[in-house]
């Protein structure tokens, strides 16, 4: 069984490009039901490839351009098979500097997060750094990782997905849940059977991004925007927030470009201007 994590947000900042499947996550074997534990699960790369018992550092995030039907998707694959992908200061710096790169590149619409590790998307933070550094280090290295993945905040991210009391259970408890209930709960949003290469869930995932890259992306920007900061306030104020969104769209190339694409009758062709 495979799960993938649905959710726009992985990107802060004024980015051109939405968020498929924040995670990419495959949850165990064919035939079983395995199990998640804070909403991460494991993650199965495609077959064929090997992995050593240490990955070179340059190698521990992988970042993947794809081309053709799929061109405008990045993949971002965690690569630190010998620390089950942990995140330590190195891949954290890593995945900083790839965030801050697709943020200025308009031609890149999606991206999937996925592992490239067999068995495993990511044991959260590495703990036999985290035993070495300083207390001073440590809310600084926690600032850095939220300011690079802002899905980070069990506290208060998880109760506004699942409700209080629920969020509560799962915290006080650590207890493992798998696919199967993480879907029912709204913690993940696809559960798939699993394949034999594994990667079901980045299967679903691509597949997913395939559906966002033909939109607007002026439009997608100006959305996840809306839905992200109207989650936060009232519903009038958050009706005012889609009101000011919208009147963004108004003056662009690209609301022209769709008026004039149904009226003809043909696909839009969006450049996101």
């Amino acid at each position: 069984m495979a799960a993938a994590l649905g959710g726009l947000g992985l990107l802060q900042g004024r980015v051109r490009l939405a968020v498929a499947a924040a995670a990419t996550f495959s949850l165990g074997r064919p035939g079983h039901r395995p199990p998640v534990r804070g909403g991460a699960a494991a993650a199965l790369p495609s077959a064929g490839r090997s992995y050593g018992s240490e990955a070179k550092e340059e190698e521990e995030l992988r970042v993947r351009y794809l081309d053709d039907e799929h061109k405008g998707i990045v993949v971002l694959g965690l690569n630190r098979s010998h620390a089950k992908n942990a995140l330590n200061k190195n891949l954290l710096k890593m995945m900083s500097k790839a965030v801050d790169a697709l943020k200025s590149d308009k031609k890149v619409r999606t991206v999937i997060f996925r592992s490239e590790v067999p068995g495993i998307f990511c044991a959260g933070a590495d703990l036999k750094e985290r035993a070495k550094m300083h207390s001073s280090e440590v809310s600084s290295f926690v600032s850095k990782a939220r300011a690079t993945v802002n899905e980070m905040g069990g506290t208060q991210r998880l109760p506004r997905t699942i409700g209080v009391s629920l969020a509560k259970e799962l915290i006080f408890s650590a207890r493992i849940v798998d696919g199967e209930e993480a879907k029912s709960i709204g913690l993940i949003s696809h559960v798939v059977e699993q394949n034999e290469a594994g990667d079901a869930a980045y299967r679903r995932a691509l597949a997913l991004a395939r559906e966002f890259l033909p939109q607007g992306p002026v439009a997608m920007r100006v959305a996840k925007l809306a839905i992200n900061q109207g989650m936060e306030v009232d519903l009038v104020t958050g009706l005012a927030i889609e009101e000011a969104c919208y009147a963004q769209t108004i003056p662009t190339k690209d609301r022209i470009e769709g008026l004039l694409a149904f009226k003809e009758k043909r696909p839009p062709r969006y450049k996101g201007e």
